[in-house]
């Protein structure tokens, strides 16, 4: 099967399992979702949402969170872990924002990526979620999938975004980001997955891939003692 018919036939899918999928951090406006996806980091969605709403009572402006020390904002978010970093993150990007945007969250990816604690994929999110600028944010699942179906080599991330964003149009890549987000979550895990039982693995996969799938497994040999 040729790729694009490939991609064309996994976007079909993923329309049909999620035709409107929300994002899933819970946010206002473009300031608290950049918070919330720089808390997301080696953390699950549910624990973030629910930290930021303790953290935006104290302050969900850049104005607020400046009046609160970086060792106030880490006792609020523990629970997300990488703490340290995170509250002096969260505490430099909102003075920089006061400082050098008017108290604004930038329109680029090379402003956003100049804020402390800010990668591209954070950046991505923004652009595309809150300013729906073109961008295809590539997280873990996303990464993953598209080594699987066979879309990307599975090298880079860098490649992986490079890959996807050729196979489908921009118009979709709002709801392709958040589809694969779910469709990895709800169907499709890293680990003891039926490749042969999955909507889009069962086809997708590389064919070396399926057969490892089908492999009886040995038993594992006992330790003499």
């Amino acid at each position: 099967m040729k790729l694009a018919d490939k991609a064309k036939r996994i976007q079909g899918i993923l329309d049909e399992l999620y035709p409107a999928p929300p994002i899933p951090l819970d946010h206002t406006d473009p300031y608290t979702l950049l918070v919330a996806v720089l808390l997301s980091a080696q953390c699950t969605d549910k624990k973030v949402n629910e930290t930021t709403p303790k953290l935006f009572a104290r302050a969900k402006t850049p104005q607020a969170m400046v009046k609160l020390t970086p060792e106030a904002i880490r006792e609020i978010i523990k629970p997300c872990g990488l703490s340290p970093a995170k509250s002096k993150a969260i505490h430099g990007l909102s003075k920089l924002l006061l400082e050098k945007h008017g108290g604004r969250v930038p329109r680029t990816f090379e402003e956003l990526e100049a804020l402390p604690g800010v990668g591209h994929k954070t950046a991505s999110v923004v652009m595309i979620h809150a300013f729906r600028m073109p961008a295809f944010p590539v997280d873990t699942h996303i990464h993953r999938l598209a080594a699987r179906w066979g879309l990307s080599d599975g090298s880079s991330v860098e490649r992986t975004e490079r890959d996807v964003k050729a196979l489908f149009p921009e118009s979709a890549w709002e709801r392709l980001h958040l589809q694969w987000i779910y469709f990895g979550r709800e169907h499709c895990p890293a680990l003891r997955h039926d490749l042969g039982a999955c909507p889009i693995c069962s086809w997708a996969a590389s064919k070396e891939l399926l057969a490892a799938a089908k492999a009886p497994k040995l038993p594992r040999a006992r330790p003499k003692r």
